[in-house]
């Protein structure tokens, strides 16, 4: 088992980067600790850098001063369930949360209504022997709160989407005057398979590297930080390069599927398509087995719904939980 190093035992140097810190925050306010805000802090480092922070004193200052600290601060006290945090996270982050939601649904009732929906899970209403869960313990202070919290919003947003959109009851349809044939032996519709053949042949045309990396992160569930390790580069530098790598995919689908003879505005429409209605042997496509499912992940070769959904946005989103 890890032991954990005690504030005494922490180096000079390490203690002097964390006192300021501590300093800046409203730690005390919240009930927090010298000793609680250390475990906080190091905590994050830990999970990014692993034992090397304690040995490696560039990267680690490197990584501390990039930490939001006091929005990670605010953030776990109100998971912690502390009173004066929720006030001050309520009093900074209501408008913003109303705001972004607003943004998402384009419409003003049903903006609120998803902000509404995710304080529950902010604060912590659930609890798991005996210990609060709140959405907010997952927040690492390696981005703004702002940002992190727009992104959980947009995921909220798109599970029920889906939820609703497959769950639309047979007394809403029969009030809405629909009609119910005897079932009769029909082909289910297939989708275009020129959607299916333009996404294989773009996966296929990835550089090798490109390739790997999809694997790991999309296959094999590995987080950004796991592939970092076994790439030899710095989470960030695979943060990034997966969102040039997904958005050189959707370009490189979109222009197969305009050379197919579809329009521009077939093509957007197609790749909207439901992913589930997909199937694409990815490890196939991608030409190649990674090292095999990360521990405690099980490995699927269909075509992964998180890839779908960052090729339809345009734009990568990382596992939550990840930065």
């Amino acid at each position: 088992m890890d032991v954990k190093p005690q504030p005494d035992a922490l180096p000079e140097w390490l203690v002097s980067v964390l006192d300021p810190s501590y300093r800046e925050t409203d730690a005390q306010r919240y009930g927090i600790g010298r000793e609680g805000f250390n475990a906080i802090v190091l905590g994050v480092t830990e999970k990014y850098l692993l034992g090397s922070y304690l040995a490696d004193q560039s990267e680690t200052e490197k990584f501390l001063t990039g930490l939001h600290v006091r929005e990670l601060v605010l953030a776990r006290a109100c998971a912690a369930g502390d009173d004066a945090a929720w006030q001050e996270f309520l009093l900074q982050y209501r408008e913003t949360l109303y705001a972004a939601a607003r943004s998402i649904t384009r419409e003003e009732s049903s903006g609120r209504e998803l902000a509404d929906s995710l304080y529950a899970d902010l604060y912590g209403t659930a609890a798991r022997d005996g210990k609060r869960i709140s959405k907010l313990d997952s927040y690492t202070g390696r981005g703004s709160l702002a940002g992190w919290l727009r992104t959980v919003l947009a995921q909220e947003h798109v599970n029920r989407y889906r939820k609703q959109r497959h769950t639309v009851s047979l007394e809403e349809k029969t009030d809405a005057g629909a009609q119910f044939a005897a079932p009769v032996s029909a082909a289910i519709a297939e989708p275009d398979a020129r959607v299916v053949s333009a996404i294989d042949q773009a996966l296929a045309e990835l550089e090798a590297e490109d390739r790997l990396i999809l694997i790991h992160y999309y296959l094999e569930g590995r987080t950004l930080a796991e592939v970092g390790r076994m790439l030899g580069v710095h989470e960030s530098t695979i943060s990034r390069k997966t969102v040039k790598i997904v958005e050189r995919l959707r370009r490189g689908i979109f222009s197969l599927l305009l050379k197919s003879g579809m329009s521009r505005r077939q093509v957007e429409e197609a790749l909207d398509v439901d992913v589930r209605d997909i199937t694409v042997d990815f490890k196939k496509s991608l030409g190649g087995e990674g090292t095999g499912p990360a521990p405690g992940r099980a490995a699927s070769s269909s075509y992964p719904a998180n890839v779908a959904q960052d090729l339809k946005a345009t734009t990568f989103q990382a596992r939550e939980g990840e930065e």
